[in-house]
């Protein structure tokens, strides 16, 4: 028995099959990827089998074919040949947002699918994609649960201090107020940080950083404070996304003439380290190049994680621990070493040698042995998250 844990995106289909052990989850069976699932791509699948070496092979597309529907064919065919031990009881869709109506996951049913698709305007870069994926899975595996797991919901904790916009109450009282994102990863780590870090219960902010970045800070293990708000596109800068921004840019581009899909398409796709850098959105990229746009746009990144992790400690009264993750937080070691300097006022202090050493592959702390605050590097798994919640279903 297994489930199945999916992220259907505008381009790529992650998955990965978790085995049902008594009444948890174990390690996964198989973790893969789906890319080149746009119009007119050419889809392959790439999947790494537990103990085994990575596997890479195209997916085959018809004449006529849609491009998703051959990559699930292609999907059930590596799970029927490679897997068929492990029957498929339940499908976790990672949806990015539960707006008001869902502080935990869901069955899905055509009403819940009503209810999300009126959330699309607010994360157009996922949600859409998000609902198109749930929709082909439960057509193609017409007989097995489909479980919506919310990245909002993991922030149903924050305060109305935190959710709350200074602007007209009878707007709030419609839904517009932060909800945060990144919930099915701050789950995990802070799964993983009560497991192997005792004071984590304490004052602790996690760093979710990659193409979408933010920052959250817990208490007991629940959020308490939060970048992103009411869409994801607020808090830190990110890899295409702006971050946070004063809205009365907005008013002026307005004023200027632009329309709202182009204000849309700046925000989303022409933004962050694209936008400042004019070369990349990819960290990699931009810290091998030898402009000195692509500097600023790094020191940039690093400096508004620093103003963002000094707000959210201020908003939990301190900190005790500091956990990066993502995939610039697990593997950029630049990154870690330049926000652990900047908060050397808080306590904190990083080893360069366990930094250096710290890969995003397993748990590791990068901290100096008389550190105040405890630093460490966690590789997320948000699939793993939403298979559990899945579970609880069956």
């Amino acid at each position: 028995m297994s489930i199945l844990s999916v992220n259907a995106g505008s381009s790529s289909l992650k998955f990965a099959l978790y085995p049902i052990q008594g009444a948890g989850i174990g390690e996964a069976e198989v973790t893969g990827n789906i890319e080149g699932l746009e119009p007119s791509g050419q889809p392959r699948i790439s999947f790494c089998a537990i103990g085994e070496t990575k596997e890479s092979a195209a997916v085959d597309v018809q004449p006529a074919q849609d491009v998703f529907d051959a990559a699930l064919n292609t999907l059930k065919a590596l799970l029927a040949s490679r897997f068929a031990h492990l029957k498929v009881q339940a499908i976790a869709h990672r949806v990015v947002h539960g707006g008001a109506f869902y502080s935990s996951s869901v069955r899905v049913t055509p009403e819940v699918m009503t209810q999300l698709a009126t959330l699309n305007a607010l994360a157009p870069l996922h949600q859409p994609h998000n609902l198109v994926g749930i929709s082909a899975f439960a057509e193609s595996f017409p007989d097995v649960p489909q479980v919506a797991c919310f990245d909002t919901a993991f922030h149903r904790t924050l305060s109305p201090l935190e959710t709350t916009f200074a602007i007209d109450k009878k707007l709030t009282e419609q839904g517009v107020r932060r909800y945060g994102f990144h919930g099915l990863s701050y789950q995990y780590v802070s799964q993983v940080l009560q497991r192997d870090v005792p004071c984590s219960a304490g004052r602790t902010v996690m760093a979710h950083l990659g193409n979408g970045a933010s920052v959250c800070a817990t208490t007991d293990y629940q959020s308490r404070a939060t970048t992103m708000g009411f869409s994801a596109l607020d808090g830190l800068m990110m890899g295409t996304r702006s971050g946070a921004l004063d809205p009365g840019v907005l008013l002026y581009l307005m004023e200027q003439g632009w329309s709202h899909d182009k204000i849309q398409k700046l925000l989303y796709k022409q933004s962050g380290l694209l936008g400042v850098s004019g070369e990349s959105a990819d960290m990699r990229t931009l810290r091998a190049s030898s402009s000195d746009a692509a500097l600023f746009a790094t020191e940039l990144f690093a400096h508004r994680v620093v103003r963002e992790v000094g707000a959210l400690s201020a908003c939990i009264g301190g900190l005790d621990v500091l956990a990066f993750t993502g995939g610039i937080g697990e593997h950029d070691a630049v990154l870690r070493q330049q926000v652990g300097d900047a908060l050397a006022y808080l306590g904190v202090q990083v080893d360069a040698a366990r930094n250096a050493k710290a890969t995003g592959d397993s748990v590791a702390s990068i901290h100096t042995d008389n550190s105040a605050i405890e630093v460490w590097v966690v590789p997320t798994d948000e699939g793993r998250v939403a298979a559990q919640d899945a579970l609880a279903f069956l």
